[in-house]
């Protein structure tokens, strides 16, 4: 075998393509996405490499056209858990065994290929399933899970360089050992991204994984998986199912070599699991690793010094790009009263000229949100807000699910700063507005830092750098990433690691070290060259 200390491709952010007229990335996109939508699909769950199919066919129902048929999945049982399990663990021992490099090697192959002949088929994919646009698509899909998977193999080799000292006569050595049994992603809808990486990062450390994507990102999902095959990872490392969600937990968190969570979604749900994992404690063979990302709040707030066209950008992007379904996106914002009518007349004529509609159509810039369950949600607090003599629709408000899950962008100005729709995640294009008296900034920091659970993103805008300074002090806990003179969303893998803290999840940083640290369990070993051969130390010697 040959043996060598190797130095992976220096990782750089992918640049995102623009998806101009003209250009032909757009093109390519738009025959792709006319290709998968013309067509039927029938998706297969993947279980120690095969194919398998159960003839219980749900359909993958795009949220902007909800009676259009691009195909099905194949919904499983509690057996293909149970399945899914066997082959993860059976996988385990050859994975685990197999050389770093060609672990990073089957990784780096994932990325040239999501980078080349798969980038319109996992954009289009994203964009029918999920409703993004193009550029949303991108960003996600595309750029996100290259940068994910090429970022992670940099931070393997530099996780497996950091050795300890040694002293004479001895070599201290540290083996990053994969944990002990095999792990588990639960992955969220509105990120393909994401989707990917939960499984994919764990997989790297050389655990294998039993991966239970949303049942509404099924179809990018599937691509992923494509990918995965054709870039060599083994049968058995990575098996995706679609199974139900309390029946799969059931079996997986009750088995005693469950070793790892890799989680993104709702707080409730991960609040459940960490309690179900905590009663079954005993079971396990080792303490698992419990790694989630959950809820968000996020907030923007604004010194009386800000630039109001500035603060309305970032709110109009923020708040609506993806239509609010960013665990990122802004929902809730302070806006000084010296401010709030530049503000409100640039929001509102930035707003006003959005287009929503497919996201098949390149000029919409707001699609659907994802399903029926998120639209009658929205509806009801839009009603609620309409009836409520504290709160103010100063745009939208309007709500369609004939064709496809419209909701539009809609913004309630508030004057109870405790009010349900900035307190309460939606997760959808509602923005609340609390206008404050601009001398109040320092009361405002205690506002948002207490009113809501989570603690994910938020961004402060100001012309004052002490004042800045001032509120980044005071909100250092209330977002794990924050942004100044900015809009508190799209982190970039590298640059901006992303969780946060309170009810938004465990803070592990995706696309760092940190999280890839999480799925590995260090074995120390000490060698002696030549050990001693009498016990008796010289303090024991008689005095003389």
């Amino acid at each position: 075998m040959i043996k060598g200390f190797y130095n992976v491709p220096f990782p750089v952010n992918e640049p995102v393509l623009s998806y101009a007229s003209g250009t032909p990335e757009r093109e390519n996109l738009q025959k792709a996405y006319d290709e998968m939508w013309g067509s039927q699909i029938e998706i297969p769950m993947v279980i120690g490499g095969e194919k398998i199919t159960t003839g219980n066919l749900q359909r993958v129902m795009p949220p902007h056209d909800h009676q259009h048929n691009v195909g099905s999945y194949h919904y499983g049982e509690a057996q293909h858990v149970k399945d899914a399990i066997k082959a993860a663990l059976d996988a385990k021992e050859q994975w685990e065994g197999m050389s770093w490099e060609h672990r990073a090697s089957i990784f780096l192959k994932a990325a040239d290929l999501i980078a080349g002949p798969y980038r319109a088929r996992i954009n289009a994919a994203t964009m029918i399933s999920q409703s993004k646009n193009a550029f949303q698509a991108e960003i996600d899909s595309a750029c996100e899970m290259i940068d994910f998977l090429r970022f992670n193999v940099q931070y393997m080799t530099e996780i497996y360089m950091e050795q300890p000292e040694s002293s004479d006569g001895v070599w201290n050595r540290l083996d990053y050992r994969p944990l002990e049994g095999f792990t588990f992603a639960i992955t969220p809808f509105n990120f393909t991204a994401i989707a990917g990486n939960l499984p994919a990062s764990m997989a790297l450390m050389g655990n294998t994984v039993v991966w239970k994507p949303s049942l509404s990102q099924i179809y990018s999902a599937h691509v992923l998986m494509e990918v995965f095959e054709e870039a060599g990872v083994p049968a058995g490392v990575i098996n995706m199912i679609f199974t139900d969600p309390q029946e799969t937990s059931d079996i997986v968190f009750s088995h005693p070599d469950f070793a790892g969570l890799h989680y993104t979604g709702s707080t409730e749900v991960f609040r459940n699991i960490w309690k179900t994992i905590g009663n079954n404690i005993h079971t396990y063979k080792t303490y698992p690793r419990i790694v989630g990302e959950t809820g968000g709040k996020d907030f923007v707030v604004a010194h009386k010094t800000a630039n109001a066209r500035q603060v309305a950008t970032a709110l109009s992007r923020g708040a609506f790009e993806y239509q609010g379904q960013k665990c990122s996106a802004a929902s809730r914002a302070y806006i000084p009263d010296n401010l709030w009518e530049d503000v409100k007349k640039y929001m509102l004529e930035d707003i006003k000229s959005f287009k929503m509609g497919s996201p098949r159509d390149f000029t919409n810039f707001v699609n659907a949100v994802i399903h029926e369950g998120s639209f009658d949600k929205l509806a009801r607090y839009i009603d609620q807000a309409k009836a409520d003599s504290s709160a103010e629709i100063i745009v939208g408000g309007n709500y369609d699910k004939s064709k496809g899950y419209f909701v539009e962008p809609t913004v309630i100005v508030t004057t109870d700063p405790k009010y349900t729709t900035i307190t309460t995640e939606l997760f959808g294009p509602v923005l609340t507005v609390y206008v404050y008296k601009a001398d109040a900034f320092e009361e405002t920091l205690e506002l948002v830092n207490t009113t809501s659970e989570y603690a994910l993103t938020g961004s402060l805008f100001s012309g004052d750098r002490y004042l800045a300074q001032k509120g980044a002090d005071k909100l250092r806990h209330a977002a794990g990433n924050f942004y100044i003179n900015d809009k508190p969303t799209g982190a970039v893998v590298g640059q901006q690691p992303f969780g946060g803290g309170r009810a938004s999840g465990t803070n592990d940083k995706a696309g760092s070290k940190l999280n890839l640290l999480r799925w590995i369990s260090p074995r120390t070993i000490k060698e002696t060259f030549v050990p001693p051969t009498d016990y008796r130390y010289p303090f024991m010697e008689e005095d003389k």
